[in-house]
């Protein structure tokens, strides 16, 4: 049922409770919550989601992405070419460039001169993908991860561009990848959150751009869709801890008496966001035991941290956000995201690209290798990429030793593995400057409705009425899951 369906049946029982007997609109009220998800935890240990979803088998019943915000560089990564070395300091011919829009840091160049990376790249896997030797951890797991060299976007500047993958539109307001698989999905995990963030630290270039709550929002979908953010030091959530002096049988009958209060005024006004504040209460109830619990790694196994690395005991990094994004696939915590600033690299690649590719190298590899072992990888996506790419030729002072990059919307690199995907495989081709798509494009609407595929949902009849339209993550034009990154093809 559509949120606009179950509020205007919501309206009709309003005026039923009110003409009816209060006992017997208590109960019918009672039975209408227990439907809808809002019962006691023991009555309902699951949350279900839309009616007639997924709409096929699903690979995946879970997915984890790890968001780069600010973009990696595509050409110093995962996209090698080779025939820049001969071309250092050339500039990019017009017949590549062909007129495309640039950004304000770069439109008043004179110049374009052609920046080769001045990384090492080598082979790896049965297919021989070209991996950089920033990371060296990628490099073992070639076989693992389908690299999909043909991300593009019409996006050109940060918030936009990361709003636009987020949530499929360039302006703010609409509900994001997390929210939309919370709504059609619901969740398997009655103590956690269906949709959960994390914000890591990063080494990189520190004047990283901001990013807001709203990517991890609801939009007009109902608010207990929307994201939970874990915060890098203090309470995990704010407000969670309760207040000194306030026991837990306290809080639980202050929530008892303020849930026949939200329950009254659900029977008087209809109002579908009453349901969604009793739900977030009794959540946060249950949330006191089960996100300490979640955040305690030590009984982790010593073989499991090193895997990690040496930063997975310091709260706040990427490799213990990692791990606890495992963790939280083995609580079935629907969709996980981390997003892990500091890509922005418009100059001194040479000394911030190197950090921000150790920071997530390592903690990247042991995930997927962390859910192989658990068996969960089988069922789990897990997405890698940023918002576009970076262009091959210079931004500001080029040197061998170093170089700066602006943004690039029309190519850039993106790797999936787990539920799904087809590992093993580098999908999609750019030309020798990596500045235009040859083969295979994938639109950011594509990589959306391949990841909803994953899931078991159509893209295309997941939507929800707003402002006279049937709006969808993946927008109003032909997009579709990407049938050669999957395992086994397009469902029916």
């Amino acid at each position: 049922m559509h949120f606009d369906q179950e509020y205007g049946q919501a309206i009709t029982r309003r005026h039923f409770f009110g003409q009816g007997s209060l006992g017997l609109g208590t109960a019918a009220l009672a039975s209408l919550l227990e439907r809808d998800g809002v019962a006691a935890p023991e009555s309902r240990p699951v949350r279900p989601g839309l009616p007639g979803l997924p709409h096929f088998a699903p690979k995946a019943k879970r997915a984890i992405f790890l968001f780069m915000a600010g973009a990696p560089c595509q050409v110093d990564l995962l996209d090698y070419k080779p025939k820049m070395a001969e071309m250092f300091d050339k500039d990019l011919p017009e017949s590549v460039r062909k007129g495309q829009r640039l950004t304000t840091m770069t439109s008043g160049q004179k110049r374009f001169p052609l920046a080769p990376s001045k990384f090492k790249f080598t082979q790896h896997g049965q297919h021989g993908a070209w991996i950089s030797e920033l990371l060296p951890y990628h490099q073992k797991m070639a076989d693992d991860i389908a690299i999909v060299n043909s991300v593009h976007t019409e996006a050109i500047n940060h918030d936009p561009a990361i709003t636009y993958i987020c949530t499929g539109q360039q302006l703010p307001g609409r509900p994001s990848l997390g929210s939309w698989l919370s709504y059609g999905l619901g969740s398997e995990n009655d103590n956690l959150p269906a949709f959960v963030v994390m914000t890591p630290s990063w080494t990189g270039r520190q004047q990283a751009q901001a990013i807001y709550n709203r990517l991890w929002g609801s939009g007009f979908l109902p608010a207990k869709h929307q994201g939970v953010a874990l915060r890098r030091s203090g309470d995990p959530v704010l407000f969670l801890s309760n207040p000194s002096g306030v026991s837990p049988e306290i809080r639980r009958r202050m929530l008892d008496t303020l849930a026949r209060l939200n329950q009254r005024t659900f029977a008087e006004s209809g109002d579908p966001e009453t349901q969604a504040r009793i739900t977030q209460y009794e959540m946060a109830f249950r949330m006191q035991t089960s996100v300490p619990e979640l955040m305690d790694i030590g009984k982790e196994s010593k073989h499991t941290l090193e895997m990690y690395g040496p930063d997975v005991t310091k709260p706040g990094t990427f490799a213990y956000s990692a791990l606890l994004a495992r963790r939280m696939a083995e609580r079935d915590v629907r969709f996980v995201q981390l997003f892990h600033r500091g890509w922005d690299q418009h100059g001194n690649i040479a000394a911030d690209l190197p950090n921000q590719a150790r920071d997530v190298d390592q903690a990247s590899w042991a995930l997927i290798q962390d859910l192989k072992q658990r068996d969960l990888l089988k069922d789990t996506l897990v997405v890698w990429g940023g918002e576009f790419g970076r262009t091959i030729y210079c931004q500001g002072k080029l040197t061998k030793q170093n170089y700066g990059r602006d943004h690039h919307p029309r190519c850039f690199s993106v790797w999936m593995a787990g539920g799904g995907i087809k590992p093993g495989i580098v999908y999609g081709k750019t030309d020798d400057f990596s500045y235009n798509i040859e083969e295979n494009p994938v639109h950011i609407h594509d990589l959306n409705a391949t990841i909803l595929h994953c899931l078991g949902i159509d893209h295309q009849r997941l939507s929800q009425k707003f402002q006279g339209l049937d709006v969808r993550l993946t927008g109003v034009e032909q997009h579709a899951a990407v049938q050669g990154l999957l395992s086994s093809g397009l469902s029916s």
